[in-house]
């Protein structure tokens, strides 16, 4: 393969890695904890768009086990994210070890 075959390729595969990480930029992802209880959506760029919390979750004499269901919502939105963005990268990449 010549040299500027391979500098196309390479300049085609970033270009088709910038275009992918921008409709990721807009793809969403949710998650939720407690059955339900608290629900998060994210973008496949780790933005967290929402949090919704249900009532029935709030209870002010547990603080603790709301915050522990929306840290594990925000965590487990957050995976997805990843998740999702590792393999869409990865078919364009065909595999190669690329940082995002």
């Amino acid at each position: 393969m010549n040299m500027m075959k391979m500098m196309k390729q390479a300049a085609d595969l970033q270009k088709n890695m910038k275009k992918k990480q921008k409709e990721l930029a807009k793809t969403e992802v949710r998650f939720s904890a407690g059955g339900g209880m608290v629900t998060a959506v994210a973008t496949c760029d780790m933005k967290i768009k929402s949090i919704k919390i249900n009532p029935d979750a709030v209870d002010p004499s547990d603080v603790e086990m709301l915050e522990d269901l929306v840290l594990a919502a925000v965590d487990g939105v957050l995976g997805s994210a990843q998740e999702t963005m590792s393999k869409e990268m990865g078919q364009l990449t065909g595999g190669m070890d690329m940082p995002f």
